[in-house]
């Protein structure tokens, strides 16, 4: 073969790619908004295709009803929990929704009261303002959110169906068009589904036991509102190290300012000594049988994750900044240590 028809085949090659990369940035930036759904649809998919492949390929159920019969179960939980989120903030969002800058100034005299009996400020007027005034327009805008987050679950739904349907086709084609050995796809395969078995299972079992712990703190020490504070201390308990604090340490304060110096001592302690150590007692034992992600890891993933992809980068977060580190470990094993043992052996 002359060496200019290889060169232009090569040159051919490369604009193809070129091209290809370009229509598919295009693509993924129209589609942007949606990419909470096919993200979700990516998690469910990788958590429940183990148990459909064993339905479909080992007893021969048909694909289409046992995908359906995922749809209805994956759609019962999604309502029961949308449900119960509603049904616990409506009483408190209501009021912030109906009249929000009332809510905004007992909020503000609230804080100022309580910096004003402990001596301490905390936060400087102008800067409380300026953080009230930010809610005030950010929290409208979720709540009126609503029909994004329906066409997300729709998009989640509808690409969840066909990825379990057409799974072994699309993975097969999956592993083709990957450039790297097949050892090497291997181990991608099985890093992305340990950590997504961690980000979607581990941590938010972590979570559900932080604030369950949190919540009985609360009743011992006469918190109002014990249902509210429990969940919002689960939810907060997704970011490591500080999260839970986020919740108790306002509670302890303005629990101080008020009055019930005791109670507001007792919490401070248990969640110090219970709810922070519980967090780290469970990492240890739980997650280190799920496949434990390192807490750095997974604060970097949780900041990143949530700026690119909304509440859904809490798994795919750390997975981004995980890939990070693997495709190094990959680059070293395709490239670098190749060489190396080629000049070693010609050596």
């Amino acid at each position: 073969m002359h060496p200019s028809t290889g060169f232009n085949s090569h040159i051919r090659q490369i604009m193809l790619l070129l091209l290809l990369v370009l229509l598919v940035f295009i693509v993924l930036r129209e589609l942007y908004v949606f990419f909470p759904g096919l993200l979700g649809a990516i998690t469910l998919y990788i958590l429940s295709r183990g148990s459909y492949f064993q339905l479909v390929y080992h007893r021969k159920w048909r694909k289409g009803w046992t995908a359906g019969m995922y749809m209805t179960g994956f759609m019962l939980l999604l309502g029961l929990l949308i449900y119960f989120i509603i049904t616990l903030l409506e009483k408190q969002v209501h009021p912030f929704l109906t009249n929000p800058s009332s809510t905004l100034n007992q909020a503000k005299e609230a804080i100022a009261g309580v910096q004003r009996d402990t001596g301490v400020t905390l936060v400087s007027e102008e800067s409380l303002s300026q953080v009230l005034n930010k809610v005030s327009v950010i929290i409208p805008g979720l709540v009126n959110d609503t029909l994004n987050l329906l066409f997300n679950l729709a998009i989640l739904l509808f690409v969840l169906y066909y990825m379990l349907v057409h799974g072994k086709e699309m993975e097969v084609f999956l592993a083709r068009i990957i450039p790297l050995k097949k050892t090497n796809i291997s181990v991608l395969a099985a890093e992305t589904k340990r950590i997504v078995k961690v980000s979607a299972l581990g941590i938010p079992i972590i979570s559900l036991i932080q604030g369950i712990t949190a919540t009985i703190g609360y009743i011992i020490f006469g918190v109002n509102d014990i249902v509210l504070w429990g969940f919002l201390t689960g939810v907060f308990a997704f970011f490591p190290v500080v999260g839970t604090m986020i919740i108790w340490v306002p509670l302890v304060i303005f629990m101080y300012a008020s009055g019930d110096t005791w109670n507001a001592v007792g919490l401070g302690l248990y969640s110090l000594i219970v709810t922070g150590n519980i967090d780290y007692l469970a990492r240890i034992t739980l997650l280190k049988k799920m496949g434990n992600i390192h807490p750095l890891i997974t604060v970097i993933g949780v900041l990143v994750g949530l700026n690119l992809f909304g509440f859904i980068g809490l798994i795919f977060g750390p997975l981004l900044v995980n890939y990070i580190i693997l495709l190094f470990r990959i680059y070293m094993n395709e490239f670098i240590d190749n060489k190396e043992q080629e000049t070693h052996s010609t050596g």
